[in-house]
C-alpha cells in the first residue's frame, strides 16, 4: 500500500507521525510536569514540618532530662529485684531510713499481657526528703506509678521534733 503513494503522501505522513508522537509526548510531559511541581509542594511541607520538630542539640538534652526513664518489664522474680534494687537505691541516697520493702502480690492490670507489681515502703524522714524522693523517682526507669502516698506528722510532738514524718508510699511497676 505504501508502494502506491507519492514522495509527497509519504512525507505528509511522516511529518504525521512525528506530530502525533510530539503530541503524546507534550500531553506526557505535561502530566509528568503537573506531578512533579505537586511532589515538590509536598516535599517542602514535610521539610517545613522536619524543621519544625528539629532541635539543637541542647534543647534535645534538655527534653531527654524531663522525660522519665523506662526499661520493658521483665519476668516477675527479675523484675522485682531490678526495681527493689532500683528504689532502695534511690531511698539510700537521699538518706531515707525505711523498713523492709513489703512486696505486693502481682495483680491484673489495665496493659494486655503485663501484671502490676507493687512495692509498699515505710519510712521516717523529713519532708525536704519526700519532695526529692518523688521529684526523683523519674529516674528509676522501672517505675510504671505511685499507688498510694501518706505523709503523716505527729502534732503531738514538740514544734522542733515535728519536722519528722511518716511516709507510707506505694510504687508500682509492669512485670510479665
Amino acid at each position: 500500500m505504501l508502494d502506491k503513494l507519492g514522495q509527497k503522501e509519504k512525507r505528509t505522513l511522516k511529518i504525521g507521525a512525528v506530530c502525533a508522537a510530539a503530541i503524546l509526548m507534550v500531553g506526557l510531559a505535561s502530566k509528568w510536569l503537573e506531578h512533579w511541581s505537586q511532589v515538590r509542594k509536598s516535599l517542602s511541607q514535610i521539610k517545613v514540618k522536619l524543621e519544625a520538630v528539629s532541635v539543637d542539640e541542647a534543647k534535645r538534652a534538655g527534653l531527654l532530662s524531663i522525660v522519665p526513664a523506662f526499661e520493658m518489664p521483665q519476668a516477675e522474680e527479675e523484675q522485682k529485684l531490678l526495681f527493689r534494687d532500683k528504689f532502695n537505691e534511690q531511698l539510700r541516697s537521699l538518706r531515707i531510713k525505711s523498713e523492709p520493702l513489703q512486696v505486693l502480690p502481682a495483680g491484673k492490670s489495665r496493659q494486655l499481657g503485663y501484671k502490676l507489681l507493687r512495692l509498699k515502703c515505710s519510712a521516717k524522714c523529713k519532708f525536704g526528703q519526700v519532695l526529692d524522693l518523688l521529684a526523683g523517682l523519674k529516674q528509676n526507669p522501672y517505675l510504671v506509678g505511685i499507688e498510694e502516698i501518706k505523709i503523716q506528722c505527729d502534732l503531738k510532738k514538740p514544734q522542733e521534733k515535728r519536722e519528722e514524718i511518716e511516709l507510707e508510699l506505694t510504687v508500682s511497676t509492669f512485670v510479665r
